[in-house]
């Protein structure tokens, strides 16, 4: 029996990356995997693979940061499995500048997806989570405690992260719901290739980076997938309100 037999999870930015690794590692563990992505495709790739493997997941194309059409995927999971057991909000954006630069669509666009995404995700969620038995793993990052370099928006929004998962933690401990975020370090995404992407010569950017993790490599989102299915299955029964670091030694290195 798997580490989240008859679990349903909801994978938001569940199309690539993280989020699809997230919920193929939970589909092996026995969980329904809800797969929610904008990239409609991407979202039915990552299904492809879970059902190749002999998984249950299905996809619903959403707008995280749009409340009416998360509310409509909501209910479509209650029709179809009757419970949401596990939330991961993975779905993320970034466009890589200093506050200057940073036009203010542009920040609010990152805060819409990053922060307001996860919040209605939550307030979607936390009412129709099995007492006793829900889990909520956010995904935040490694610079929203250590901070870093011209990527002001992204970092902000991290941070708001972290301190709603606390916040959340606390209101919803008594209800046996479970909230935490993971902090990743650089993992190797498209998100990641995107940001290297920006500069005219990536390679001093990539370098500097690796350096700052001592275990010298970028994570893989597998990595990442790995520390998620710890915080959402029973393991970690007394786990709530914290940040899982994955970051390869980054922040105290």
């Amino acid at each position: 029996m798997g580490r989240l037999t008859e679990r349903v999870a909801v994978i938001t930015g569940g199309g690539s990356g993280i989020g699809r690794a997230t919920a193929v590692r939970f589909a092996e563990q026995g969980a329904v995997a809800v797969v929610v992505d904008i990239d409609a495709k991407g979202a039915a790739t990552t299904v492809e693979l879970i059902e190749k493997d002999g998984g249950t997941a299905c996809w619903f194309e959403c707008d995280v940061t749009d409340v009416e059409a998360v509310d409509s995927v909501t209910k479509s999971v209650i029709e179809r499995y009757g419970t949401i057991d596990i939330l991961v909000t993975a779905a993320a954006t970034s466009v890589g500048k200093k506050i200057p630069d940073t036009l203010p669509e542009e920040w609010d666009q990152v805060f819409a997806v990053n922060v307001k995404g996860t919040y209605l995700w939550m307030r979607a969620c936390i009412p129709l989570m099995t007492k006793g038995t829900g889990s909520i793993v956010a995904l935040a990052s490694q610079l929203a405690i250590s901070g870093g370099l011209s990527n002001a928006a992204y970092i902000a929004s991290k941070g708001a992260i972290v301190s709603l998962c606390r916040t959340a933690a606390n209101d919803h401990a008594s209800e046996g719901i479970r909230i935490n975020c993971i902090l990743p370090g650089a993992t190797q995404t498209p998100l990641l290739d995107r940001s290297f992407g920006r500069f005219k010569d990536p390679a001093p950017y990539i370098e500097r980076s690796l350096s700052r993790h001592p275990l010298g490599r970028f994570g893989q989102p597998e990595e990442v997938a790995n520390a998620a299915l710890f915080l959402a299955s029973d393991d970690a029964s007394f786990t709530t309100g914290t940040e899982l670091r994955v970051d390869g030694g980054w922040i105290g290195g």
